[in-house]
């Protein structure tokens, strides 16, 4: 039932609810931040000294700036480092993981499930972006291993520095505002993180994703013995933060009980299946009976069955309109059903305090004879805790905010990728994939697309390979990491890894290999490489008419830049248009016209010049959603113009797109 207002509708609070789905880092305990708000909506800098509270530092309008700055660059397929580039849907990216970010912004907008990312923890050793580099200092940088081929940019964020902890903020937060925008509504984002940072990242997430969406902060046991080189205390553990795109919406599964726990503690039986007892009385929060009245009533039991009192009796117990217990009828009911020699058993704490039961009479009646068993001991009713539910499978378990397993220690993790290259060390502390595993076996579906932009050695890759080897799942990945150069001191640079992503494509190569054969699982072994670079187009294709000169006007008989191919076109094209990346294609030749039919009749592309006349009508057949030709696939404007007039005919359903 809805109550009526009976007056005009808040526009005010739309327009502020709008502006908090839209621009969560806007609206802070005073209501909307409006210097904020400006900044969101301006390609300039707005000064603002007015102070509140909020997390705020050196360079943050620059970075919320960085977050919404407009990119000219693109992806380019590299065929020779892929495989099964036709079929697979599993992508890796090289490049800067904020260009990259934006490159997937229209193509992967509320499309990923699960993002997890283990970004530099800013300990004053490791390297950080910098968004702000300097391109006059290219030549000096890229000589020191500071930047790579690509002019992509790395500085070590020493201690020293007068903004250490701003420069590390000013890199994370563009990406995780961008980030943001990928996740499903139901989607999370997990990040690994130590103490230098955490109490600066949970604040900034807090601001980007929302508090409210806020799943857990975990604590990760991954050195039970303890760090040698830590002072006052060992450090064993490190953080990992987990965040929600919209906090109703997402649904954390939980862990399935490991076959030792079903032998420790699980240790009865009966002719259904194993089960541990379980205190029938609720614990924790909401346990007083005055929290949920209707589940406190007597439970009877005799001669091994259990019952409850008559409905009448019931009744009186609780008064509804005055909501208060009769707690001297209770003791009439106890003396009248002990006479009977019944045990009259009622949920109370050691101090005798009354709670409730955790199931309503309903529920009671329906399970009281299965899972209701008394503990001999103190008399205590307790339910029986099955190790496996109604269609077989293990009992789920809620995940709790301290994880440790001896496989999630970094040296575990060395050790699975050190054997998978044949015992050298080929990266420094990668996580381990079974922690990574079972991340995505709480936060994933058996199909969700997963996103790792911090991606080192590719653990996430592996994990996500490994874990749907074992359940039959369709996961799809997409790996983005820098080209960051080797140590040419390291074995990686000795055994031929001259960057990182070099290392993360064999790891992927040589994991599938394992599984493959150690499985024979039917999944999905392959990986699509892409790299990030500049636009495919000219820089006269993005003037406007009023910046021409006649020098320009003749760079448009080919605005396409020498040596990009009609593939480079393609996919510079599908993202543009809002297709992803692990979509088939397929080439056909109409008339001497080669055509791209991307995704059956997604969209058709060409890039010849002077196409047939023919091509229009094989393309109607089709009837694709949408097709692309280059400007100069067409004589002239008539030409162009009775091409889209014929389409409209034909095909009326589908868009017309020219480059």
């Amino acid at each position: 039932m809805n109550k009526l207002n009976m007056e005009t509708k808040d526009i005010i609070n739309d327009n502020i609810e709008y502006i908090k789905n839209r621009f969560p880092n806007a609206v802070n305990e005073d209501g909307i931040n409006f210097d904020i708000l400006k900044q969101e909506l301006s390609n300039v800098i707005i000064d603002d000294k007015k102070e509140r509270y909020e997390l705020t530092w050196p360079g943050k309008k620059e970075a919320i700036l960085n977050a919404n700055k407009v990119e000219r660059k693109t992806l380019r397929p590299l065929k020779d480092k892929s495989v099964d580039f036709d079929n697979t849907q599993n992508i890796y990216i090289e490049g800067d993981n904020l260009e990259v970010l934006k490159i997937l912004q229209e193509s992967y907008l509320n499309k990923i499930k699960c993002i997890y990312i283990d970004p530099p923890y800013n300990t004053g050793k490791d390297f950080i972006y910098n968004d702000n580099f300097n391109k006059d200092a290219t030549d000096e940088l890229n000589e020191s291993g500071q930047i790579d081929e690509y002019g992509n940019r790395l500085i070590t964020n020493n201690l020293s520095n007068g903004r250490f902890h701003s420069d590390w903020l000013s890199m994370m937060y563009p990406r995780l505002k961008l980030a943001r925008n990928l996740l499903t509504n139901d989607g999370v984002i997990f990040i690994s993180i130590d103490d230098n940072e955490q109490a600066n990242l949970k604040k900034l997430c807090d601001e980007i994703f929302g508090e409210k969406n806020k799943i857990g902060l975990i604590s990760v046991i991954n050195n039970m013995k303890g760090r040698s080189d830590s002072a006052n205390f060992a450090t064993c553990n490190e953080f990992l933060l987990c965040y929600s795109k919209k906090y109703e919406h997402a649904n954390i599964k939980g862990f399935n009980i490991e076959s030792d726990e079903i032998d420790n503690d699980y240790i009865y039986e009966d002719e259904i299946s194993k089960y541990k007892l379980v205190e029938y009385r609720k614990t924790g929060n909401g346990w007083k009976r005055e929290d949920r009245p209707f589940m406190f009533y007597p439970v009877l039991y005799k001669e091994g069955v259990f019952n409850t009192i008559t409905s009448d009796e019931y009744k009186r117990i609780y008064n509804i309109e005055t909501k208060t217990f009769d707690d001297d009828y209770i003791a009439e009911l106890r003396k009248k059903y002990e006479n009977l020699n019944y045990l009259f058993i009622l949920p109370t704490d050691k101090n005798g305090n009354y709670g409730r039961w955790r199931w309503g009479l309903d529920k009671f009646y329906l399970e009281k004879d299965i899972n209701l068993e008394l503990n001999d001991n103190n008399n205590n009713v307790c339910t029986k805790m099955r190790a496996t539910i109604e269609d077989g499978s293990l009992r789920v378990k809620t995940a709790k905010t301290l994880w440790y397993k001896p496989e999630y220690d970094t040296g575990s993790g060395a050790k699975i990728l050190n054997m998978l290259f044949d015992n050298v060390k080929i990266f420094d502390n990668p996580k381990s994939f079974i922690y990574i595993s079972d991340i995505l076996k709480i936060a994933t579906d058996s199909d969700s697309i997963i996103l790792d932009f911090f991606s080192g050695s590719a653990t996430t890759a592996h994990a996500c390979m490994e874990l749907n080897a074992e359940d039959g799942g369709h996961r799809k990945y997409i790996m983005v990491q820098m080209p960051e150069k080797s140590d040419e001191k390291s074995e990686a640079y000795k055994n031929g890894y001259k960057n990182i992503c070099e290392i993360g494509e064999e790891r992927i190569r040589r994991a599938a290999t394992k599984i493959k054969n150690e499985t024979q699982a039917d999944i999905d072994y392959g990986v699509r490489v892409y790299k990030v670079d500049s636009s495919n187009m000219k820089e006269e294709f993005y003037l406007v008419p009023s910046e021409y000169d006649q020098h320009q006007l003749s760079a448009f008989e080919n605005n396409i830049k020498d040596g990009r191919t009609p593939i480079d076109l393609l996919t510079q094209v599908i993202l543009d248009l809002g297709l992803t990346l692990d979509l088939k294609f397929e080439e056909r030749t109409i008339d001497e016209n080669k055509i791209y039919i991307v995704n059956d009749n997604q969209l058709i592309a060409c890039f010849d010049n002077n196409v047939s006349d023919k091509i229009i009508d094989e393309i109607s057949n089709i009837k694709p959603s949408k097709i692309v030709f280059r400007d100069s696939s067409f004589n002239d404007d008539k030409d162009k113009f009775n091409f889209e007039e014929k389409l409209k005919k034909l095909s009326p359903n589908t868009e017309f797109n020219v480059l």
